[in-house]
């Protein structure tokens, strides 16, 4: 089942929705499917009695094992492209799949026992609206697990990069690593009982080269930023930034490149 969200997106939901559509997004969740998925699912425990709701869930890598796990799962983004993807997949036929928005979660309130998002939440732009939303569809004495890149990280260090070059963001709006911050989830969640662990991913690819090409004609953040930057002449520039970045944090001393990228586990308990 797919269903399908009402109304017209504003543009900067646009903006969003297109930059994730674009590229291969499920080649990139192949490369962070299974490390930050088992540690969140290792932290948060599911069982058949529980409702799940894997808010931002892509190409579903959160949602399917939950749902294998017997659980009675929902998965939710706004791209529809990505969630039929996440259907064709095996065990997709055991979700719920829902068109929508992490800012405005058409869920009745404490509708779900477990919320969950890995590397999704994150990246919706107002911080705020997006935790309240995840308390309100939680129910009382259910857990909010989330993953998120840290600002420290890879990724936290990429998307810097990437904002200096990125028109200036709405009032009110946060950049994505922010998330990976234990500082800025415990204020977002006040009162709340929250915890943290954090992990690796590992990137690993024969050479620094063939790392760039595959993120710049995959990943919708870099693809979009290559095509903006190159119709105004700074391309060359962010990408010599980017190289710098990889060069700096790899490990391999065989010409090959392995970055161990960090991330943050937030598991909030109502």
């Amino acid at each position: 089942m797919l269903a399908r969200m009402t109304g017209e997106l504003s543009p900067l939901k646009q903006q969003h929705r297109t930059m994730w559509a674009a590229g291969s997004y499920a080649d990139v969740a192949e490369h962070v499917a299974d490390a930050p998925v088992d540690h969140l699912l290792r932290a948060v425990p599911l069982d058949a009695s529980l409702d799940v709701l894997d808010v931002a869930c892509g190409t579903g890598n959160v949602a399917l094992p939950a749902a294998a796990a017997g659980a009675r799962v929902t998965g939710l983004d706004l791209v529809p492209s990505l969630l039929d993807i996440a259907r064709s997949r095996p065990g997709g036929g055991d979700v719920e799949w829902v068109e929508g928005d992490a800012e405005s979660l058409p869920f009745a309130d404490a509708s779900y026992d477990r919320v969950l998002s890995v590397f999704g939440v994150q990246f919706a732009p107002y911080h705020e609206t997006v935790a309240g939303e995840l308390l309100r569809v939680c129910r009382p004495g259910g857990t909010i697990g989330l993953v998120n890149w840290t600002p420290e990280g890879l990724i936290g260090r990429l998307f810097k990069i990437l904002g200096a070059y990125a028109p200036p963001p709405p009032e009110g709006a946060s950049p994505p690593p922010k998330w990976g911050s234990e500082d800025h989830v415990r204020r977002l969640f006040e009162g709340c009982d929250v915890s943290f662990e954090r992990g690796m991913i590992p990137f690993s690819f024969p050479t620094v080269d063939e790392y760039m090409t595959f993120f710049e004609e995959r990943y919708g953040p870099t693809l979009k930023t290559k095509e903006r930057l190159t119709a105004d002449g700074r391309w060359e520039q962010c990408r010599a930034e980017m190289r710098e970045l990889y060069v700096e944090m790899n490990q391999a001393d065989d010409g090959s490149l392995h970055i161990e990228s960090e991330y943050l586990v937030s598991v909030i308990r109502r």
